[in-house]
């Protein structure tokens, strides 16, 4: 197993689509997988460390597996088949480890409110890893004296007219 990391969740404006980013912890390789809207706010609401005052439904989860004598070890993305990740909670009770499977957001966002590491399946690394292209990242590189034709605009735009 390659441990990994939540290195960002991303956001469409224009679709509204959600993906979140893990980043092998010791490689150069990025997964993304799509995600929902309830999963990328709570994963990046742990990951901006904001409380909120009722838990969340992986508040809950964590709580009722803690209830139930058990501790979350890991989490695992398992499998990748037919363009749907799969994944495992690794839950130790009992001095049992139990795997349960999972959507890879739900665990992630577990895994995120306890603490534990995150992990892929070599296999899963092979079929969907991706490494940043160098071209790609020299093509959309921007100085700060590009961006300032950016920065001239949006400061001469009036908003005091948008709500008539």
């Amino acid at each position: 197993m390659i441990e990994l990391t939540v290195y960002s969740v991303l956001y469409s404006q224009l679709s509204h689509h959600r993906i979140v980013l893990l980043k092998e912890v010791h490689g150069e390789r990025y997964v993304p997988i799509w995600i929902g809207t309830a999963e990328s706010e709570a994963i990046a609401m742990r990951l901006q460390g904001k409380s909120i005052p009722r838990p969340l439904t992986h508040d809950l989860l964590s709580n009722v597996i803690g209830e139930l004598g058990g501790t979350v070890e890991y989490i695992v993305v398992n499998d990748l088949a037919d363009n749907t990740f799969y994944a495992r909670i690794a839950v130790e009770q009992n001095g049992e480890l139990r795997l349960i499977d999972s959507r890879p957001s739900d665990a992630i966002a577990l895994a995120v409110r306890v603490s534990v590491p995150i992990f892929a399946e070599e296999s899963v690394m092979e079929n969907a890893g991706i490494v940043p292209s160098p071209e790609i990242r020299a093509n959309v590189a921007f100085s700060e004296d590009e961006l300032d034709i950016f920065r001239d605009f949006v400061d001469s735009l009036d908003l005091d007219d948008l709500g008539e």
